[in-house]
């Protein structure tokens, strides 16, 4: 977003959402697997990617017709922050942290700032479609305690 890169790289999803015939797994258990990472502390995505690597599953809404948030929010397993505001407040803590040691970097300074802009677009979103509480707020002094 802030940077002036350019290219769409990445991988696509298949065009034909079907299951393909090499699958032996059945909806129930895919969705158990997912319940029994999640309770390992995986997050969402970490939850795909180790279905597609270690189980060869290419797509878990194909199977069950459900995401993998879906899934969780049925089994009551959800994270309580979705795992990008998770991601953008570790990247917050990190270079806070940092500019405590190095006070002059000012890169560092415009990094917290856009950080901190990105924490707060992203909020909005979720408060706009209640996946967030509406009084949500990301403070700053308290961001160590949103991960715990």
């Amino acid at each position: 977003m802030h940077s002036r890169k350019k290219g769409k790289a990445g991988s696509t999803k298949p065009t034909q959402p079907s299951v393909p015939a090499w699958i032996s797994y059945k909806p129930q258990e895919v969705e158990q697997l997912v319940i029994k990472l999640a309770k390992g502390d995986k997050a969402p995505s970490q939850i795909g990617m180790i279905l597609r690597d270690s189980y060869g599953l290419p797509d878990v809404k194909t199977i069950t017709k459900k995401t993998i948030m879906q899934i969780l929010k049925d089994n009551k397993a959800a994270p309580k922050l979705p795992e990008d505001i998770l991601a953008l407040v570790k990247r917050y803590i990190a270079i806070a942290k940092h500019l405590e040691k190095n006070h002059k970097d000012q890169g560092a300074v415009r990094g917290l700032a856009l950080t901190s802009s990105k924490i707060g677009r992203l909020a909005k979103y979720y408060k706009r479609n209640e996946v967030l509480p509406a009084d949500w707020r990301f403070e700053p002094a308290k961001a160590k305690l949103l991960l715990e």
